[in-house]
């Protein structure tokens, strides 16, 4: 997928205090793990099972749009998360920090991390609609590897042997689908790499989760509405014609921007470590999906990158866990 919590850098953007002189209620899931629960680990973990499925089951919702096409779904997914973001960000008063935080060097990157997560859209939608939903899931479990080898390319992060092996044999994995030609591979590389470099640009940006997304979302709004009003203008838009697909069209707001303050509620009560290993849970339900439910054929190639992926993820989460454990 969309956002990278980091410790002490923003990623708790719910203030239980002033929802509760608000009376909020609608949005109590987001408080304090205190006054949720008595089990804040928990309340964080079941906040991000939920997030996480939500993003793996994505494409049961994308594929109900298959008549619609990509560009406009996403026109449609960026305007109505705009403006349930918006409608959050003034219930909770937040407009005047997050628009002080994206100024300058910040709003630049978010600039970037628009862009970015636009084309990571895109081509997640247009994978579902053409029968890629197996190479989109690939590319999600390639994610959490190459985030790790951004980090030590660009951030000169450290690696672990364990982690270095991980990288090395989903290179592998990835080289053996190139030269067995069977799928889509630039597919998984395209969710991968725009999916990894967005983290990479949130992660420096100084900007919460809430705020940075109604900032991504601000600024990809003028396209999206462009996109809309030109298919409207030549007799091919979606919106208005049929009740279902209509809902369905509105639904892309909440269907975005719900996964994500799952998340963000996940992030204040979990370690990072539990985080990264429920990021597992998307592509497995994707392949899944793809598999069991869209019955996409599977190539002896495919399945041998699959395989080695699989490894260099599970070399990756033991890795993560002795590093927790020697914290």
């Amino acid at each position: 997928m969309l956002v990278r919590a980091k410790r002490g850098q923003g990623d708790c953007f719910f203030d239980s205090d002033a929802m509760g002189r608000r009376g909020l209620a609608s949005l109590r899931i987001f408080r304090d793990g205190a006054g949720m629960t008595a089990n804040p680990h928990r309340s964080g973990l079941l906040l991000g099972v939920g997030a996480y499925v939500s993003w793996g089951l994505l494409p049961l919702y994308l594929h109900l749009l298959t008549g619609v096409p990509a560009l406009q779904v996403l026109a449609h997914r960026v305007v109505w998360s705009l403006l349930l973001l918006a409608a959050i960000v003034l219930a909770m008063r937040r407009a005047g920090p997050i628009l002080a935080a994206a100024r300058g060097r910040t709003l630049l990157l978010l600039c970037a991390s628009a862009a970015l997560i636009a084309v990571n859209w895109l081509v997640y939608i247009w994978a579902v609609q053409n029968g890629h939903v197996l190479e989109a899931s690939l590319g999600y479990f390639i994610n959490p590897l190459l985030n790790v080898a951004l980090g030590m390319l660009l951030l000169g992060e450290r690696l672990t042997r364990l982690q270095a092996a991980a990288i090395g044999i989903a290179a592998v994995g990835v080289i053996i689908f190139a030269a067995g030609g069977g799928g889509a591979l630039w597919v998984s590389l395209v969710l991968a790499l725009s999916f990894g470099f967005y983290g990479l640009i949130r992660k420096v940006a100084k900007i919460d989760a809430l705020g940075g997304l109604t900032v991504e979302t601000l600024i990809l709004a003028p396209f999206a509405l462009a996109v809309l009003a030109q298919a409207n203008g030549a007799g091919t838009g979606a919106l208005g014609h049929d009740p279902r697909l209509t809902l369905l069209l509105v639904l892309a707001g909440p269907v975005t921007a719900a996964p994500l303050l799952l998340f963000a509620a996940a992030a204040r009560r979990l370690r990072y470590t539990t985080i990264g290993l429920l990021q597992f849970i998307a592509p497995t339900l994707q392949f899944l999906l793809a598999i069991l439910v869209y019955h996409e054929p599977i190539l002896a190639t495919q399945l041998a990158t699959f395989a080695l992926i699989w490894l260099g993820c599970g070399l990756y989460a033991w890795s993560s866990i002795q590093r927790a454990r020697a914290a």
